[in-house]
């Protein structure tokens, strides 16, 4: 600023000095004619006109006066210049010399014409080893020679001109990076910087990445990090590439649209939506995603990390996947505080441990509850410092044989922590250097206490029965086949019986299941008390099997005897007194089956004997009841076929409106009934294939095949009679039975108005919601709704007022004791009057004989069905009934009204 100043001044002084000049050049002129008059010129000058000569003699004064003045000033300048241009470069100077930088500058002809005192400093010079002519090639040679320089002049020119510029090492360890700039006018000018500091910072830098990177790769979990302003991936690591089948380079870089289908896009951009709306910047979510053909269930937590200014900047995802219960894998940043981050939130203990002093160089917040105290404080401690000296020792030997395996070492062992002694799984992985030396022992350790805890729970649970606590079916076998191990070959024999309670189902009809749930409960501390020691299993629902030896069949069926009346005591449940009785089937070992499903099956043949007998009887096995079930398998194995082969058919009974004789009764309708020919029995009774195929399941396939096939039929008669139909409950169960319906009756063109449904108490005993809310979908159809066989079951008079029937059809056992029980002509008297004060049609199926029809008649039922008024038969028996011409009749024409 000085200078500067100085020299604006030196500018002003200029005109000044120029005046001063016109002054001294005019005061002589102005003399000078002021001498005129008095003045004579010479006489050798002649003739010339004295006036003349004054004024060549002023105007030669004026002339020399202006030259003089002209180069004073111009003197006067040039050493105004010379100091201003001496301050400058004093300026330049004491600046150059103030930079941290050294600074060397050459002219066009390479010639050294400045250094710095950095400069010099730098490399050790004093400004008399630079001589007055020196280049800078000779520069550089001084250098080489005291070892500052490796490379030749040319080289060395070559690199300091690139943008990273040359580093010289020199001989006292300091590094110094030196970058080269051609000048305007030729030159050049070198800048000399000390960056030993800096690249001691850069090769610690690269090898905390390396070595922050080394723990990333080698955890077990998978992580992934993204940009949140485009959704690109920005790093992940080998458990992720191993999971997702990708490389890193195929990651990286691209969004989750790009890697994934579109399903498992829009679940993982959905999960990073909520993470960054969330308050805490944290969300956990599971979701499928799609790995080939395979689709695997991942336990996702994803991290908001923000920047300086609290803006959203990076998603990382951290992930776990479920499905084959923890492969775990991490994804990190390359940054320190990426990784700080990712670790902290790793659902599992991790520790990184230095191989050379055995330090501890990382721990994330969950390894706090192993190492009992701050992560901060637990860097540079050694397992020596920190845990007990028994428990160090154990862990100095596993990291030891970690180290030694040089590989992945998986093993549970015990931690003292704050919550007391914890079970921990740890995984040791050591990670080796360059040279392919242990350099990182890395650990993880999860607590596994609550999971095995839990796994010997599962353990309990997969041989007990979860209400009882009893062994169940798989325990039984067991204990069964080590029974049958200890006595074979020593002539003792032991007996297995199979109970089945009787009366459950009635027990959760009218109390409910958690009352039969108590009575369950009851009924096995119960058999406990009367066994004897033997043992005791619940092998299904109300199933139960018992194991007793001594001599057989005695002591067999002494238990059964008692247990039997064990359990026909009352039960006290929640106040209310419950029976139950048992039926029991009794097998012995060696004589009935040498393995314990042989005898297993047995008992249970023997129990299936004993039920069709009688309930709370006891049958021990003989060799004929495995005919019997033999025989039974296959008639269901046939069965099947015959519904896949045509073999079933449809007979159909007419329904007619009570009169007092046959030939009143308008025929109104049939009910369709299946008939099973089968080609070696011949006819198969009802009674016989149809608990079958509720047994088996094969009722919903049958009922679906009767419901289609009646509807044909009866689309197809002139006469719009009504057809009805019987449903199971089990094709309530299962399969959606009103879109059947629906289907079925738009397939055939058949009226709604003429099906009519006839369904038992058990489609609303087994789930009372669900069937009422079917029968409601139903009846929205437009079909009719009928209750089947009233007055056999529990609760009809709760379900008459919970649904709107349309008819009631009493049961075919009141009606066959009528004139021979007074209390069935009772009960029918009070179903017509409930029905008809209902607004309900009643039915009476049955009828056999004219004074039955007549009593019916009298009371008001509104239609009648049975053998007195038409059997089962093939529809084109009543083909005149239905409204075709001609036909086979058997049967009488009815009256079709």
């Amino acid at each position: 600023m000085v200078g500067k100043n100085w020299q604006a001044g030196g500018k002003d002084l200029i005109p000044a000095q120029a005046f001063v000049c016109l002054v001294v050049t005019a005061a002589p002129v102005q003399a000078a004619w002021a001498l005129s008059d008095n003045f004579a010129p010479p006489s050798y000058l002649g003739s010339i006109d004295p006036n003349t000569v004054w004024e060549l003699l002023i105007g030669g004064i004026v002339v020399c006066s202006f030259l003089g003045a002209v180069a004073l000033w111009i003197y006067t300048a040039l050493r105004r210049f010379k100091r201003t241009q001496l301050r400058r470069s004093a300026f330049v100077s004491s600046a150059l010399n103030n930079l941290s930088h050294g600074v060397m500058m050459t002219n066009a002809q390479n010639r050294v014409v400045f250094c710095n005192d950095r400069f010099f400093e730098i490399y050790g010079l004093t400004r008399a080893d630079i001589s007055k002519d020196m280049t800078g090639r000779d520069l550089i040679e001084l250098r080489r020679k005291r070892g500052q320089v490796i490379v030749s002049f040319a080289e060395f020119v070559r690199q300091a001109r690139e943008p990273e510029g040359y580093v010289t090492e020199l001989p006292d360890g300091r590094s110094v990076i030196t970058k080269l700039f051609k000048l305007p006018n030729g030159g050049t000018i070198g800048t000399h910087e000390d960056c030993t500091e800096q690249r001691r910072l850069s090769r610690q830098l690269a090898s905390t990445k390396q070595f922050l990177e080394s723990v990333l790769d080698n955890v077990p979990v998978c992580v992934a990090a993204k940009n949140i302003d485009d959704g690109r991936y920005i790093f992940a690591n080998r458990a992720f590439e191993r999971f997702s089948r990708l490389s890193r380079d195929a990651i990286v870089g691209k969004r989750a649209n790009e890697i994934f289908r579109p399903e498992t896009t829009a679940s993982i951009e959905a999960a990073d939506q909520a993470a960054v709306n969330s308050p805490d910047g944290q969300f956990s979510s599971e979701f499928e995603v799609e790995r080939g053909s395979e689709r695997r269930v991942l336990s996702s937590m994803r991290v908001i990390a923000r920047n300086d200014k609290n803006q959203p900047e990076f998603l990382i995802a951290l992930f776990d996947d479920i499905t084959d219960r923890r492969s775990l894998s991490h994804e990190l940043e390359s940054t320190k505080k990426f990784l700080e981050l990712v670790v902290d939130n790793i659902p599992v203990s991790l520790i990184v441990e230095r191989v050379s002093d055995g330090r501890y160089l990382l721990a994330n917040r969950s390894a706090e509850a192993i190492l009992n105290r701050r992560r901060e404080d637990a860097t540079g401690l050694t397992a020596s410092d920190i845990f007990n000296p028994r428990e160090a020792k154990l862990i100095i030997a596993r990291d030891e044989a970690a180290i030694k395996k040089r590989g992945l070492l998986v093993e549970e062992h015990p931690i003292s922590t704050k919550d007391g002694l914890r079970l921990f799984l740890t995984r040791r992985m050591t990670v080796l250097d360059e040279a392919g030396d242990p350099q990182y022992l890395i650990k993880t350790h999860e607590d596994v206490t609550d999971r095995r805890q839990t796994e010997s729970r599962m353990a309990h649970m997969a041989y007990h029965d979860g209400l009882t606590d009893l062994p169940n079916r798989a325990a039984f076998l067991q204990a069964l086949s080590q029974m049958i191990e200890a006595c074979e070959g020593t002539g003792e024999e032991f007996a297995v019986l199979s109970l089945d309670l009787d009366g459950l189902k009635e027990v959760n009809d009218v109390f409910g299941h958690a009352t039969g749930d108590k009575v369950l409960i009851e009924v096995a501390h119960r058999l406990l008390a009367s066994a004897r020691g033997g043992v005791v299993a619940r092998l299904s629902g109300d199933e139960f099997g018992l194991i007793i030896d001594g001599r057989q069949p005695v002591a067999g069926m002494l238990l059964a005897e008692q247990l039997a009346e064990a359990l026909t005591k009352e039960f006290q449940i929640d106040g209310k007194s419950v029976r139950a009785g048992v039926t029991t089937g009794i097998s012995v070992f060696p004589h009935n089956g040498a393995d314990a499903a042989s005898l297993l099956a047995n008992a249970g043949a023997a129990l299936f004997r004993a039920k069709a007998k009688s309930r709370g009887s006891i049958s021990i096995y003989e060799p004929e009841m495995d005919q019997q079930i033999r025989d039974r398998r296959v008639l269901h194995q046939d069965l099947s076929l015959a519904i896949k082969n045509g073999e079933l058919s449809l007979y159909y009974q007419p329904q007619a409106m009570s009169r007092h004789t046959v030939a009143a009764s308008e025929i109104i309708g049939f009910e369709a009934l299946a008939r099973w020919l089968h080609p070696v029995r011949g006819f198969v009774p009802p009674s016989d294939f149809i608990p079958l195929a509720e047994e088996s399941g094969l009722i919903v396939e049958m009922g679906e095949w009767i419901l289609r096939e009646a509807c044909r039929e009866a689309a197809s008669w002139p006469l719009p009679l009504q057809i009805a139909v019987n449903l199971s409950p089990a094709q309530f169960m299962h399969g959606d039975v009103v879109s059947l319906v629906h289907s079925i009756l738009l397939e055939t063109g058949l009226s709604p108005g003429r099906l009519e449904l006839e369904i038992t108490e058990g489609v609303l005993i087994e789930d009372f919601d669900r069937g009422l809310a079917l029968l409601r979908r139903l009846k929205a159809l437009g079909v009719r709704i009928s209750m089947d066989d009233f007055g056999s079951g529990y609760s009809s008079l709760s379900y008459l007022q919970a649904f709107p029937f349309d008819k009631i059809k009493i049961d075919r056992a009141f009606v066959i004791n009528l004139g021979r029980n007074p209390q069935s002509a009772a009960i029918i008297r009070a179903v017509i009057g409930l029905g008809h004060g209902l607004e309900m049609s009643i039915v009476a199926e049955g009828v056999e004989t004219q004074e039955q029809l007549g009593f019916l008649a009298d009371e008001g039922c509104d239609v009648v069905q049975g053998y007195f008024l038409g059997k089962p038969l093939p529809i084109g028996q009543y083909a005149a009934m239905v409204g075709r011409n001609g036909g086979n009749t058997s049967e009488p024409a009815r009256k079709t009204g």
